[in-house]
């Protein structure tokens, strides 16, 4: 989902002109009309360093700029290339690992609004500050540290089996036997428990629901960053990841759309439990083919390998048979890869405090994360007092999904316009000025529009809420990441791995559980999040104007760096 964005945008719309034209352009045009389009004369204009923040996106290189080309008709070497920008003989590896990414996109999917309408519609959204800080947290350093041990005994293939059947074998175990069970296996209700910390023991009383909860938060961080990317990265080679990575941000996309629509209409027909053992089934099918396909890949992989070597093979003989005696090069010696650095909390904070450059983008990313963190928690419990049955939020739920992977495929279109048009400065602004407009309008209704006893502001809460959240998603996949990616372009190459590797220690971290506290404090004072409501919004206001500033700050520098960049260069 996170790739789409660098694409040219140029060769978008070229690509979306011709691809209209197709059945499936309206699903395609995305990661197609960047690496596919009308031939057009090679551009002379000189490169800007706007158009070289693609090379810092998530597995996106540089060269997936590539040259423009027939959009049904590309030919390399003789063999036609079909309506994507794949080869006929890579079609079967290319959809495998399709339908692997989206088998998994869809599992996160199910299981993101599932744990969401169990948690919320049982113990309330207030519960979620507490498992973030106090279950997940914990539970996630617990299994990546027993993947680092796995890793280092198992072979690939069974570090890759072994760590997706636990998460399908749970999802079944919960939807055929604990949720059934769940009057019985349940804990009785805490009696005289104050009301600001009443959402820990509720955790504890429902705690089938805290530990889907708690698996399916970890599923999020290991199957598509984790399981998907490793394989593919292993397996797909440079120039084929080229063309393939920006293709699989549609189907990626698609998983959410597919996902949200199949729960929306399973939860509209069926109670909720026996829609729930529906969405299981499909989920454990989803991971059925998650599995095939992994295995899929790399029967193919080892098939391609050994032809390789073969020819290798072949070609070698034929040299040495051919070449003077004496006269044979020397191997060429491997270069070794440098390892990307990994800092600890104390060196990342040594680091961000001598540079006002790479702080000024840490405050970027801690204030996205500070900021869905105030919203988030709150909307969910606008949507369970507005539906408070566990069909009809599970059902909100899905059409949420399908809105949010529409949207991001719509905002892909547009988003690298705007750097590319006004600047980095516009670019980096826009996240911050939609995230804050419609959270003020939303925190509005929840502090003056009387919420509690109020249906049509109960309502308005709901929708602005709705959209703030879709909107948030997609603008930072079609401009907060890219704008961060690019504003690592005019540092020197160490600052760029060691500044990268802080602010992903302490931005991303800190955002979330730093959010996660400070809410649970204003939940234990004010007996509820709607409580509390105003003082979180001043809170959120104060993360807005800080975030806008650095903008600001930032760009400056930004631009002062490009110039002394590009003044290096023409020397």
């Amino acid at each position: 989902i996170e790739i789409s964005f660098v694409l040219d945008g140029e060769a978008r719309r070229r690509g979306c002109h011709q691809g209209m034209k197709l059945l499936l352009a309206l699903l395609l045009a995305a990661p197609l009309a960047g690496v596919c389009g009308a031939a057009q004369k090679p551009s002379l204009r000189r490169r800007s360093p706007l158009d070289e923040g693609a090379q810092r996106a998530p597995f996106a290189a540089s060269a997936l700029r590539q040259p423009s080309g027939a959009l049904l008709s590309r030919v390399r070497g003789g063999e036609r290339m079909g309506l994507m920008p794949v080869y006929k003989k890579e079609m079967p590896m290319f959809f495998t690992f399709a339908f692997m990414m989206f088998c998994t996109i869809f599992i996160f999917t199910m299981a993101r609004d599932t744990k969401d309408t169990l948690v919320v519609t049982s113990a309330g959204a207030e519960a979620i500050a507490f498992l973030k800080v106090y279950f997940v947290i914990p539970a996630s350093m617990l299994f990546f540290l027993l993947y680092s041990k796995m890793s280092n005994v198992l072979s690939k293939r069974v570090l890759f089996a072994s760590t997706m059947l636990p998460f399908i074998a749970f999802y079944a175990l919960f939807g055929f036997v604990l949720y059934p069970l769940r009057d019985s296996i349940h804990l009785k209700e805490f009696a005289n428990v104050p009301e600001g910390i009443s959402y820990l023991f509720k955790l504890a009383q429902f705690w089938s629901f805290t530990l889907y909860y708690i698996v399916s938060e970890l599923f999020g961080s290991v199957g598509v960053p984790l399981l998907f990317w490793q394989t593919a990265n292993d397996l797909v080679g440079v120039e084929q990841a080229k063309r393939w990575y920006p293709l699989f941000s549609t189907f990626g996309n698609l998983g959410p759309i597919v996902a949200g629509q199949t729960s929306a209409f399973v939860n509209a027909r069926f109670d909720y439990e026996a829609g729930l053992r529906i969405l299981t089934v499909l989920m454990v099918a989803a991971g059925a083919g998650s599995l095939l396909s992994f295995f899929g890949v790399q029967r193919m992989a080892d098939t391609e390998r050994a032809n390789k070597a073969m020819a290798l093979a072949d070609s070698a003989a034929r040299l040495t048979a051919a070449a003077p005696a004496g006269n044979l090069a020397a191997p060429a010696a491997t270069v070794a890869k440098k390892k990307k650095p990994k800092l600890s909390m104390a060196q990342s904070l040594a680091l961000l405090a001598r540079s006002e450059y790479l702080g000024l983008v840490c405050v970027l990313v801690l204030s996205y994360g500070l900021s869905i963190e105030f919203t988030e928690i709150m909307w969910k419990a606008v949507i369970k007092k507005y539906l408070p049955a566990k069909s009809d939020y599970m059902r909100f739920m899905g059409q949420y999904s399908t809105a949010v992977g529409v949207t991001t495929l719509l905002m892909t279109l547009v988003g690298s316009q705007i750097p590319k048009r006004f600047g980095w400065k516009a670019g980096a602004m826009v996240t911050p000025v939609v995230i804050g407009s419609l959270s003020w309008i939303f925190f509005a209704y929840i502090t003056f529009g009387n919420v509690e006893s109020a249906p049509s502001a109960l309502k308005m809460a709901v929708i602005v809420g709705t959209v703030q959240n879709v909107l948030s998603k997609a603008v930072k996949y079609a401009l907060f990441d890219p704008t961060k990616e690019m504003a690592y372009i005019p540092l020197d190459e160490d600052s760029k791995q060691k500044g990268k590797a802080a602010i992903d220690v302490l931005g991303a971290r800190l955002g979330k559980s730093g959010g996660a506290l400070i809410q649970q404090a204003i939940v234990v004072y004010t007996g509820s999040i709607l409580g509390g409501a105003p003082l979180i919004a001043a809170l959120f206001s104060c993360v807005i104007v800080a975030w806008i500033a650095s903008v600001n700050k930032l760009s400056v520098l930004f631009q002062a760096k490009l110039k002394a960049m590009q003044s290096a260069e023409a020397e």
